[in-house]
């Protein structure tokens, strides 16, 4: 209850406090003084008495003017220990230099902190009366900070790394209601029983027993430059502990200074995945965007939004960002505002269907590089909205491709998907359609265009809209249920920058009908994802073998067009490009002649709306497409003729 009074008072009081301390801790620096020069207290009259008491007054007033009093003593530090010490030293200094030109009159006959009467005070009673101010005044400070950083009933925390990051980390949350650090855990045998800024460095195998014995709620990674790799290993280490887990960001994110409570983040899902991302190759980077005039369709999506950024970076002449969702596309302007001083940027509300607006855009902006992100990528909305999903995808990718060809715009580059592979959705039959129109224009001799056509397919980036991630870390937030599909479904993952700086280099490497295969690394089981999370989180899995546990794990089922694992190729005949995580794939298509057929029969399906005219298209134009044998009822709107 003291603690909490003295915390909650006023700022003026806390000060007045500070002040009476040290003026009762100086006059008992006095009395030492007085007693190691064999001054017998009996002998002193009132006057020596007062001229006693005039010292810690002017101490104390010495404090006040060098700044003192302006310290948080919770907030110790070596500068307020240099302060005090170099106030005490001066008060001393001063109170000679007054004695000796005559200014302190009432200080003639008596002090102890200065030979002013050699048979009263010896030097060393002058001594013992400096140092013992300095211990008493110091130590005042160091027991305050203590007692009132122990004040705090937050979280106890357990800091991983006892480096430079930890320390400072350590330092800051014992001014924190928040969290209360307990100790470091570190892998440095030579550290292991040593104490570091008061706390002990512990072995990490000890952190079982902290968490056993509910010593510890949290974990703090203070791993600044730890790699991917490295924080894998440390979240598979960790997370059979069943304790929550938070990261202090990396080293750029510390230029700013002083590591702050507020600066821990969440476990990111890209960190659970422990990617080795290789540093991207700045010639491949360059070629298709700087100083050009590039335009990003879809440019208000996730992997559409990433690419603006990136693009923005690499310095083009004129970036177009084009979309039909007005908000999105206000979003990423305001974004990349920051960079208009250096970059025209000029967001188009567009929808990629419309040939005719897309080929004027491309014709006054004189574009020369086009990334095709539009699309629509939610497979089981594109199941229930089949003819959307055709329309989108692919009349939207050949829309903008006769655009390109048209004006000879130099590069276009289609961002594909995994589930083009051998599809059993709708969405997936629709991005390998539009894969092959690229294919097929790319070859046909009756089109004479200098438009180098591109296609770059990978599996599920982290963090997209629609993801499934983001809902299991707010569903662990709610208390569960988790939701997953299917205990088996495997999916490939990939963090949207790291998608988008691969997809920009392997467009670069186009000559024309290419089909680029970004290495997303191994497969995830959903499942096994959705438990690290909830481990993570310092939450137990709910299941029948821990009936006690915290969160639940429930199956709902595929989907509609969901399947259990993904692929990346439809052929074995692959071949390495000069970036080691991009890959060439070598796959059949259909000419441009017979496309054209099957084109004019998907336009007339989606005119009657017949359902099973458009799958039975798909089937034949797209190899593998396996819808599933259930089509989900839907009430389509007639159009009016």
């Amino acid at each position: 209850m003291l603690k909490k009074n003295l915390l909650s008072s006023s700022r003026l009081s806390k000060q007045i406090l500070v002040c009476l301390n040290d003026f009762f801790l100086i006059c008992i620096a006095s009395s030492l003084a007085i007693t190691a020069s064999d001054v017998d207290p009996h002998l002193l009259e009132s006057d020596d008495y007062l001229r006693l008491f005039l010292i810690p007054i002017f101490t104390v007033f010495i404090f006040y003017l060098s700044g003192v009093y302006r310290s948080v003593l919770r907030f110790l530090d070596f500068s307020s220990i240099y302060l005090l010490i170099k106030s005490i030293v001066l008060s001393f200094v001063l109170i000679l230099i007054f004695k000796n030109l005559l200014l302190l009159s009432t200080l003639n006959q008596f002090t102890p902190y200065i030979v002013l009467d050699k048979s009263l005070v010896t030097l060393a009673g002058w001594s013992i009366g400096l140092l013992s101010s300095i211990v008493l005044i110091i130590g005042s400070r160091i027991f305050a900070n203590y007692y009132f950083s122990e004040a705090s009933n937050g979280k106890k925390v357990a800091i991983y790394g006892a480096g430079d990051a930890g320390i400072q980390l350590a330092g800051a949350l014992r001014v924190s209601s928040e969290m209360k650090p307990v100790a470091f855990i570190d892998r440095n045998p030579s550290l292991h029983g040593t104490f570091v800024g008061g706390l002990k460095v512990l072995n990490p195998v000890k952190l079982r027993s902290l968490v056993e014995r509910e010593k510890v709620d949290e974990v703090l990674i203070a791993i600044p430059s730890a790699s991917k790799s490295i924080l894998k290993e440390l979240f598979e280490e960790i997370e059979k502990y069943k304790v929550k887990v938070r990261i202090l960001p990396g080293l750029a994110e510390l230029a700013q200074g002083k590591v702050m409570v507020s600066e821990l983040k969440e476990v990111d899902t890209s960190d659970l995945l422990g990617r080795y991302e290789i540093e991207a190759d700045s010639e491949l980077l360059d070629r298709n965007i700087k100083d050009k005039i590039v335009l990003i369709t879809g440019a208000g999506g996730s992997i559409g939004s990433e690419l603006a950024r990136q693009v923005i970076r690499n310095d083009p002449k004129i970036l177009v960002i084009l979309d039909s969702n007005e908000y999105s596309l206000y979003s990423i302007k305001n974004e990349l505002d920051l960079y208009m001083d250096r970059v025209n940027i000029f967001p188009v509300i567009a929808n990629v269907t419309n040939q005719e607006r897309i080929s004027e855009i491309l014709k006054v902006f004189g574009v020369e590089t086009i990334y095709h992100t539009a699309a629509y990528k939610h497979v089981p909305l594109v199941e229930e909205n089949p003819f959307e999903g055709v329309n989108n995808n692919i009349f939207g990718t050949l829309s903008c491709m006769r655009s390109a060809l048209e004006n000879e715009v130099e590069t276009f580059v289609l961002i594909s998907t995994d589930k083009a592979v051998r599809p059993t959705n709708i969405m997936g039959a629709t991005k390998r359609f539009s894969e092959m129109i690229l294919q097929a224009y790319s070859v046909d001799k009756k089109v004479n265009s200098k438009t180098r056509m591109t296609m770059v397919r990978f599996g599920n980036v982290l963090g997209s809209s629609g993801s499934a991630i983001p809902l299991f870390q707010q569903q662990i937030q709610q208390g569960g249920p988790v939701t997953v599909t299917h205990k088996d479904v495997t999916r490939y993952f990939m963090s949207i920058p790291e998608a988008a700086e691969l997809v920009i280099q392997a467009g670069a490497m186009g000559k024309g009908g290419d089909v680029f295969v970004l290495d997303m690394g191994e497969p995830v089981k959903i499942y096994d994802l959705a438990k690290r999370l909830i481990n993570l989180s310092g939450m137990e899995v709910k299941e029948e073998s821990n009936p006690e546990g915290d969160i639940e794990i429930i199956f709902t089922g595929l989907r509609p067009g969901e399947k259990l694992y993904e692929e990346l190729l439809i052929g074995g005949n692959v071949s390495s490009t000069e970036h080691e995580q991009i890959l060439r794939a070598e796959e059949e298509f259909l000419e441009a002649k017979e496309l054209e057929v099957h084109l004019n029969s998907l336009s007339e399906a989606e005119k009657n709306g017949d359902v099973v005219a458009l799958r039975n298209i798909l089937k034949t134009v797209v190899s593998g497409y396996t819808p599933e044998d259930e089509i989900v009822d839907i009430v389509y709107l007639q159009r009016d003729n």
